[in-house]
């Protein structure tokens, strides 16, 4: 385990490889004892620092939803991260890509709750009582910790993305809100292009069958640190496309059929 003076080291660490878009080593090296717990903590403590310094949690993340990266990571669970005030971006508007390191972008679909959802006994059916609507969305995500070591070339575990807030940066909403209610969510499709070409597309029965599944986990996971989900707040539900690379000057649109379209231009 991770004394709290190594936690909050690492977390002034990961504030300072944000601030300056220079990242820092894997922690997962500098501590080959870490624990999941760990990286959790480390996350925690750097989000402790922004509320700290003025910034507002509006939600929460789920990443790591499918088997397919389950397994790649060798986990057996998704993981969660925190969604803040500033990351919320303008559909169709420019993202100040020079904030950032190494951009990448997921199609998800977003929840906004109406009601209070908390663990341990949360159900799919509490979960679609509680939201309002739902509404197709794109994550951006960054990395302020090294992907691969120069040294060693070790590409970085799970315990490095979770204390890098599971990779948030940045989400924009926009499309068709809908009811949860009115759509069979395992069937909703995106296509996802980059400056005019396709590169992925997906269907949501591949975030945990259900996308409301994994706002089913986040509820129950975070009931173990005495969190609940709040009104009000956006809940990510999980990526069921493969992040797509992006690069200033690139403009990336998710079309979700009938539930509209996303996007967003990395000037």
């Amino acid at each position: 385990m991770l004394t709290e003076a190594q936690i909050a080291d690492a977390a002034r660490r990961l504030e300072e490889a944000e601030r300056t878009t220079k990242q820092i080593p894997q922690l997962s090296l500098q501590y080959p004892g870490m624990t999941i717990d760990d990286a959790y903590a480390v996350q925690s403590a750097w989000i402790k620092l922004k509320v700290a310094g003025g910034r507002t949690i509006k939600g929460h993340k789920i990443g790591l939803t499918s088997k397919a990266m389950q397994n790649a990571v060798n986990i057996n669970e998704p993981d969660f991260g925190v969604l803040l005030d500033d990351m919320f971006f303008r559909d169709g508007g420019d993202i100040p890509s020079d904030k950032f390191v190494q951009l990448r972008a997921e199609a998800e679909l977003a929840f906004v709750l109406k009601s209070r959802l908390s663990g341990p006994d949360c159900t799919i059916f509490d979960v679609l009582n509680a939201t309002d609507y739902v509404i197709p969305a794109i994550e951006i995500l960054d990395a302020r910790i090294q992907r691969v070591d120069p040294a060693t070339k070790a590409t970085r575990k799970v315990l490095d993305t979770i204390a890098d807030n599971a990779a948030n940066c940045g989400i924009i909403i926009g499309g068709r809100p809908f009811r949860p209610m009115d759509a069979d969510m395992r069937w909703i499709s995106v296509i996802c292009s980059k400056n005019g070409q396709v590169e992925e597309t997906g269907v949501a029965a591949g975030v945990l069958n259900n996308p409301a599944n994994g706002i089913v986990w986040l509820a129950n996971k975070l009931s173990q640190h005495g969190v609940a989900l709040e009104p009000g707040q956006v809940i990510l539900s999980g990526s069921f496309i493969r992040p797509v690379d992006c690069a200033k000057g690139d403009t990336v649109t998710c079309d979700y059929g009938p539930y509209g379209t996303v996007s967003c231009h990395f000037a």
